[in-house]
């Protein structure tokens, strides 16, 4: 398997490329703090480079999200467009209005519905489908809590539209379960399910369309690089969508990739990506200029 290539910083491939397609949770912030040599970069790309489209698997449509990256210091200038699962997801969920939809998450993710005329179930016997944004604790459940509940949903043979598809995420120091958990577990009791963010193809026509916006052109895909800490997210997205990738090493993978003198080992990147069978070109502990 090739190496991928270790990065001093965005700087050393930036005149490469015209449109950053970045993601957010676990490279610009940990859902605590903005890390500010992200940012710094991401600002400095957006500046003097090309354009910043900010792709993120949170299941919020982007208002949301830009308000959250608001309160946690994430400047303004450093990305020019916001895409979200949840603006893909919408998309989805418009297609099956008026269900009844059987709502799991927690309250915050309630902005994904708005508008959108559907109907709510209290159970799966009513419902039409499932609808998914993550647990609806985050800080006290697992997966394991909800077999009973989506057992009941298989049996039904609902389709489960799920607007997150992260298995985990880093809040602080720690790791949180998410709606890509559930999907996991949904699955592997014989469920359906959908997703339309990374890495599947609608949230990248979204950022692509974005992209082109901003550049007032169309995108040249060989100069479109998607930066990001998912392996079956990020990367995985980024090779369906054969576009270049710079691999995030740290970020939810903590110390993995890191080697005895505490800079990143490519072999240690590459043994993370080809556990999901994919490839970054690129790889860098954290993402700095």
């Amino acid at each position: 398997m090739t190496l991928p290539l270790a990065l001093s910083g965005l700087s050393d491939i930036a005149a490469d490329y015209d449109v950053l397609l970045c993601d957010v949770w676990g490279v610009i912030h940990n859902g605590r703090e903005s890390w500010p040599e992200a940012c710094a970069a991401l600002t400095r790309f957006n500046r003097d480079h090309g354009k910043v489209v900010l792709i993120s698997n949170s299941p919020r449509p982007a208002p949301g999200m830009i308000q959250q990256m608001d309160q946690l210091g994430v400047p303004r200038d450093a990305w020019g467009a916001v895409v979200t699962s949840g603006d893909a997801t919408r998309v989805e969920l418009g297609k099956r209005a008026p269900g009844p939809a059987w709502i799991i998450g927690p309250d915050r993710d309630w902005p994904l519905y708005d508008g959108l005329g559907l109907e709510v179930a209290g159970t799966a016997a009513d419902a039409a489908f499932i609808a998914v944004t993550g647990m609806i604790d985050d800080e006290t459940e697992t997966p394991t809590d909800y077999r009973e509940r989506l057992s009941a949903g298989v049996a039904r043979d609902l389709e489960m539209i799920c607007a997150n598809p992260d298995r985990v995420v880093q809040r602080g120091d720690r790791l949180i379960w998410c709606g890509g958990a559930l999907a996991d577990l949904y699955e592997s009791l014989g469920g359906r399910v959908t997703m339309a963010g990374k890495p599947f193809d609608p949230i990248y026509e979204l950022a692509l369309a974005e992209g082109e916006r901003l550049l007032g052109r169309p995108v040249d895909r060989s100069r479109v690089l998607c930066i990001g800490d998912g392996v079956i997210t990020d990367v995985l997205g980024a090779d369906k969508q054969a576009l270049d990738c710079l691999f995030i090493a740290q970020g939810i993978h903590g110390d993995t990739a890191r080697g005895p003198d505490g800079r990143l080992d490519p072999a240690r990147a590459a043994d993370l990506l080809k556990a999901e069978a994919t490839h970054a070109r690129y790889a860098a502990l954290d993402l700095a200029w």
